[in-house]
């Protein structure tokens, strides 16, 4: 049998979550992560930016009312949102803040920046900005240690990041 590969423009479309509380979750993916609420049923909505049919679907499909049971559980770990430019992320950030949710970590990863939160359920949520690929192509040509790897994972300064929220790139 032959081996099969994705293709390489593949993209991952969108994210669907159950939630415990459908309501507190469209607020918090609406109201502070900046998506449109597209249409809500009693048990389910599909939230969206710039028009797709959805990227985040939320349901309660056996799980309303539930209590979220932490980080360290099979299942997903986090999805990313990345962002279009550098600034977009800081945006980002600085509104997540600014509302009052924790930041879990904040990391530069070499190939990309990424912030990580939670939503109100504890589902992982990656807030990301991508290098060019030249900036990181070295971690996937075959030559990448470990010693590569840990110089790969180096602290973000929030603080730094969300002063570029508010620059004038003009």
């Amino acid at each position: 049998m032959t081996a099969y590969r994705a293709p390489a423009d593949i993209k991952i479309g969108h994210v669907h979550l159950h939630v415990s509380d459908l309501n507190r979750s469209v607020a918090f993916y609406r109201d502070v992560m900046g998506f449109d609420l597209l249409f809500q049923l009693e048990e389910a909505a599909f939230l969206s930016a710039g028009g797709y049919h959805h990227h985040i679907g939320l349901n309660t499909w056996g799980t309303a009312g539930m209590e979220p049971d932490g980080l360290r559980r099979p299942g997903l770990y986090h999805f990313a949102l990345n962002y279009p430019t550098r600034q977009d992320l800081a945006r980002a950030v600085k509104r997540i803040v600014e509302a009052g949710h924790f930041i879990r970590g904040a990391s530069d990863h070499t190939s990309h920046l990424a912030v990580y939160l939670s939503d109100p359920d504890g589902n992982g949520i990656e807030l990301a900005w991508d290098r060019a690929p030249e900036v990181w192509k070295f971690m996937i040509d075959g030559s990448l240690t470990a010693e590569d790897l840990n110089q790969a994972q180096k602290r973000l300064d929030l603080a730094a990041l969300i002063a570029e929220a508010d620059q004038d790139l003009g």
